[in-house]
């Protein structure tokens, strides 16, 4: 019993001999010696169910047209299968088969022949088939959809070709993507290609103890270094991914504790608030009291802090750095509760163009991520997507420009 990798390969073959041929123009080539060598090698092959199912199929085709033809054409496969045709079904299907059709032939009493060889013959009939009614089981595609992808390419028949990517983008598997990877290549699927190029690239490990990834090696260097480099860009993509998702959960963090500052200076919390009214634990907390949390016991260590007129308190300077920020983004400097705002807001004025443009530049950012928070906010209500909470032993977490 062969397996599915030798099969697949033997497919690829097929596909690179089908492709070579046509483009050489030698569709008539040899025929009987094809035929005999074929023949002498294959067992003997029994047609005759498939044979009454297909003239019946080609029988009703030719009924929906309003007219009964007799068959002008025959296709000849390596097993000595002759499938009986119509020619103009067939040039009206594919352009491949009608050039072959309008060839001069050296004989004019001589019957049309169009041989597809080294393919199996019920892949071929199935071939016919689909040229006939343009359906395709599922156990043919299970069985032969890699032939029928090269045939399909082949001889330019882009609905077959579109229903064997799909099918066999369906089938993938960890021991037949490397083989299905080759013939999507040399059969020009894109689609299939990709789908192939990320199944080896998330289960690499295990691809490269097959079969096929071995005689990948041996044979085509040129795919392997292909896949080398797709899987070196999929993990650069996943790492900027990862960054800028990290980057935008911080910069929502401090668009979060913006709010959560001047909530705290204005209204007050549970057990921060202005000067001029008196904190009181009957009150509930808000809606954002992880954050809010976080930033009251900032605010009670910044209050009482000896290390920060030297500069010496990493918990002072994150508070230093939240109220410039606040500064940076409050358009109400005349009514803003918050500390400093309005002295940094005059700081600000007197620093030259372009010596704080990474500064600006974190402005910017959190302004975007809180007009996008507020966009999106139903969204995330809905979906409860979880969110990371700010860390409260260390009050809001440090950042880096």
């Amino acid at each position: 019993m062969r397996s599915a990798s030798h099969l697949c390969r033997r497919a690829y073959k097929i596909g690179s001999n089908l492709i070579a041929l046509v483009r050489s123009g030698r569709t008539r080539f040899s025929l009987r010696k094809e035929i005999s060598t074929t023949t002498t090698a294959s067992p003997p092959f029994n047609f005759s169910g498939d044979m009454d199912e297909h003239m019946k199929l080609a029988s009703d085709s030719d009924q929906i047209s309003g007219e009964i033809r007799e068959p002008d054409v025959y296709i000849v496969t390596s097993g000595g299968l002759r499938i009986p045709a119509n020619a103009s079904v067939l040039a009206s299907v594919s352009p491949v088969l009608e050039n072959i059709l309008d060839r001069p032939r050296k004989y004019r009493r001589s019957e049309k022949i169009i041989p597809i060889l080294g393919v199996p013959c019920d892949a071929v009939l199935a071939f016919v088939r689909f040229l006939y009614s343009s359906r395709c089981t599922d156990d043919e595609m299970e069985t032969y959809g890699i032939h029928l992808l090269a045939l399909s390419h082949v001889f330019l028949v882009p609905q077959l070709k579109q229903r064997c990517t799909k099918g066999l983008a369906e089938r993938l598997t960890n021991d037949n993507v490397v083989d299905v990877l080759q013939l999507a290549r040399l059969c020009d699927a894109p689609d299939l290609y990709i789908k192939c190029m990320r199944l080896i690239s998330d289960h690499f490990k295990t691809v490269e103890k097959t079969e096929g990834w071995m005689f990948l090696q041996d044979h085509d260097p040129h795919l392997e270094l292909e896949i080398m480099q797709f899987m070196e860009e999929s993990e650069s993509r996943k790492k900027r991914s990862r960054r800028r998702r990290e980057e935008r959960c911080l910069y929502l963090q401090l668009s979060e504790a913006m709010d959560c500052l001047e909530h705290i200076y204005t209204e007050g919390c549970t057990s921060v608030g202005p000067c001029h009214l008196e904190p009181t634990t009957k009150k509930g907390p808000c809606g954002k009291f992880s954050t809010c949390h976080g930033l009251q016991m900032l605010i009670k260590h910044f209050a009482t802090c000896k290390k920060r007129v030297n500069g010496g308190c990493s918990r002072c300077k994150r508070m230093w750095q939240l109220l410039r920020l606040h500064s940076s983004i409050c358009d109400q400097t005349d009514s803003c509760r918050v500390p400093l705002c309005r002295q940094f807001k005059l700081k600000a004025q007197q620093v030259k163009k372009g010596e704080d443009a990474r500064w600006k530049l974190l402005v910017r950012k959190v302004v975007s991520a809180k007009a996008m928070s507020s966009l999106s906010l139903p969204k995330r209500k809905r979906e409860e997507e979880p969110r990371q909470t700010l860390d409260h032993r260390h009050g809001i977490r440090s950042f880096r420009l």
